[in-house]
């Protein structure tokens, strides 16, 4: 193939999902920008075919993909620009969970749940401070105020539901929930894990001469 002295721009996309036996080629990982005459030979160029031994996750980083596309292309000037590894996660397959798991799972975490606002409410005294507010509003002593908890205890789950912007699957507007924030968070740091310790090439054991 005739050199060619223009630059071959390169962007990594940071995160791809695959299944086993896949193989990964240059447009699956990232978005190139070339002359149009090599553009459609360096978007086919195989990378790395994916198989079981390599477990869930696998780090392809930038010398692999410009050592690629340097066996195309000796004389290419490749410029990365962005992310300078992709990590490519390998898609396991699909477990059904038991009906009966499901239900014990969702009566622990709606039991766990109670437990926590109950305790919450009884360590500030919630109970004392609603006979308070109901006496000063109505002048009438009641142990148990019903007219001002049930308003209060369904307005606490609707706060719940407008604070996590989730009504099941259903979100009220597009302004991330703060556990979306959270698990983007969590997800970032799991990533970053990835990158550092699954690429072998990051961590090397020289022994002394």
């Amino acid at each position: 193939m005739k050199a060619v002295d223009e630059t071959i721009y390169l962007r990594l996309r940071h995160r791809i999902r695959v299944n086993p036996g896949f193989t990964v080629r240059l447009s699956h990982i990232a978005q190139i920008h070339a002359p149009s005459g090599i553009q459609e030979t360096l978007l086919d160029t195989p990378v790395q075919t994916i198989s079981k031994a390599d477990g869930n996750t696998v780090v392809i980083d930038m010398m692999k993909i410009i050592s690629c596309i340097k066996k195309k292309i000796p004389d290419a000037a490749v410029s990365p620009v962005g992310p300078a590894a992709t990590i490519v996660e390998v898609a396991a397959k699909k477990r059904y969970l038991p009906l009966l798991f499901f239900i014990l799972i969702w009566i622990l975490l709606f039991l766990g749940s109670a437990l926590g606002i109950i305790n919450f409410h009884e360590d500030v005294g919630m109970r004392a401070a609603q006979e308070k507010i109901y006496y000063l509003i109505t002048g009438i002593r009641d142990n148990t105020p019903l007219m001002f908890q049930i308003p209060y205890s369904l307005g606490l789950g609707a706060g719940m539901v407008i604070f996590f912007n989730h009504a099941f699957k259903k979100k009220f507007n597009e302004e991330p929930s703060p556990l979306e924030v959270e698990i983007f968070n969590y997800q970032q740091d799991i990533d970053h894990y990835i990158l550092l310790n699954e690429n072998k090439e990051n961590m090397k054991h020289f022994d002394h001469p």
